[in-house]
């Protein structure tokens, strides 16, 4: 392959739910066709494909780059104003480290309770920039909005903030998707700021085509997809389209033609390429550590919760056959490493019945344990319906158990 002249870096899969239209298992083949040797994918809000994205593009050869589009509150709200809407930057894993910071911040846009958008400030950006590559979200950025208000010095101020935050790391995104009338009006006000903050501050620049569907001639289809998710329809007569036919995986040719004035914007990219070199990868569940010694907490919640159960239950065999049924699933249990998962489970199930959030009785192979009934994670007894615990959990297999419980969480405030 020749040296790459354009690397993507800005493409959002079928993951960016009822946004993305890029087929994940593609994604990688479409790089190829491309002549690209690397590819990112920066879903919105979500890193839900970073694992099968790494696993397919590198089988394929191409480069996987685990990036995301994440959306930051860029300016403190005013009292009695309402609030800015959050404005997206795209955040590159560099290393391993940056890595676990991107799915920090993924977790942070979730966490708060005041019922906002998904969102991470600025001071949460600043705590968690270590290994990752930062770019600064193009005319809709939140440097592009103030630049677009006519809001130069809070856009520089803004931009001083990430510099500092992301050392020889930040970029200045610049894009262009033309249609017959030109740039969009976006692009328009927003470009010559940028490129005169980038020079006047030291910052390279970075040339990204904003991509959600593999070739234009799907732009109507995506289009629909995009009413959808507005409760808008295809032919609404108002302005609602944020997206044109040009948000598509464009050529390292088309992409030469669209930046020839600004060669050093292309070359960037893939400069960054080459700096991310880290790609996600498999390994063992990881559960949290629920006691210093979970195989004696295991033991000392099932062995209380079962002689609770037959203090009000009508017995199906005898208390010797509870017993014993009970001490040989401890046994598989503990011979299998999963005391851990059974103490989890058993947690969040107490918490929502506590809560009044309404929980299944149990389903599947789960309710064929003895241990899951004395713990209360399901409320029937196995033993008066003759159900195996082998079909659940047995000493011939080696993975996590799957406990489905049905729960109707109550979207209210608490």
């Amino acid at each position: 392959m020749a040296d790459p002249r354009f690397i993507h870096l800005r493409v959002h899969t079928e993951h960016s739910l009822l946004e993305g239209a890029i087929p994940v298992k593609k994604l990688p083949g479409l790089a190829a066709k491309a002549e690209m040797p690397a590819v990112a994918i920066t879903d919105t809000n979500n890193m839900f494909a970073a694992l099968e994205f790494s696993e397919g593009a590198a089988k394929s050869g191409v480069q996987p780059i685990v990036g995301c589009q994440v959306d930051l509150c860029y300016l403190p709200p005013e009292p009695g104003k309402r609030p800015e809407m959050p404005a997206p930057i795209v955040l590159l894993a560099q290393t391993e480290a940056g890595y676990m910071n991107l799915m920090k911040l993924n977790s942070c846009l979730y966490l708060k309770s005041d019922g906002q958008l998904p969102q991470v400030s600025v001071e949460e950006i600043e705590a968690l920039s270590g290994g990752l590559i930062c770019l600064t979200g193009g005319p809709d950025g939140p440097v592009g909005r103030l630049l677009r208000q006519g809001q130069r010095p809070k856009a520089e101020a803004l931009m001083a903030r990430l510099k500092a935050a992301f050392p020889d790391r930040l970029y200045v995104e610049l894009q262009r998707h033309p249609g017959e009338d030109g740039l969009p009006e976006a692009e328009k006000l927003s470009e010559r700021g940028h490129v005169e903050m980038a020079y006047a501050m030291d910052l390279p620049l970075v040339a990204t085509n904003d991509v959600y569907f593999p070739k234009p001639e799907i732009y109507e289809a995506h289009d629909a997809l995009i009413c959808i998710a507005q409760g808008a329809y295809v032919d609404q007569q108002e302005p609602r389209r944020r997206l044109t036919a040009q948000h598509y995986f464009k050529s390292p040719q088309e992409m030469a033609t669209l930046f020839a004035d600004l060669p050093e914007a292309l070359e960037n990219t893939v400069e960054i390429a080459r700096r991310c070199a880290f790609k996600t990868y498999k390994r063992a569940p990881i559960l949290p550590k629920f006691a210093d010694d979970e195989v004696v907490e295991l033991r000392r919640q099932a062995q209380e919760g079962l002689k609770d159960r037959l203090a009000v239950i009508p017995h199906a065999v005898s208390v010797e056959d509870y017993e014993a049924r009970l001490e040989f699933e401890l046994g598989i249990i503990e011979g299998m490493g999963f005391p851990g998962y059974f103490l989890i489970v058993a947690d969040f199930i107490k918490w929502a019945k506590d809560h009044d959030i309404p929980v299944g009785p149990g389903r599947g192979s789960g309710a064929g344990s003895l241990v899951a009934y004395a713990l209360t994670i399901t409320d029937l007894d196995p033993l008066r319906y003759s159900l195996l615990f082998e079909r659940f959990l047995n000493l011939s297999g080696s993975r996590c158990p799957t406990s489905t419980s049905t729960s109707a969480w109550i979207a209210a405030k608490r």
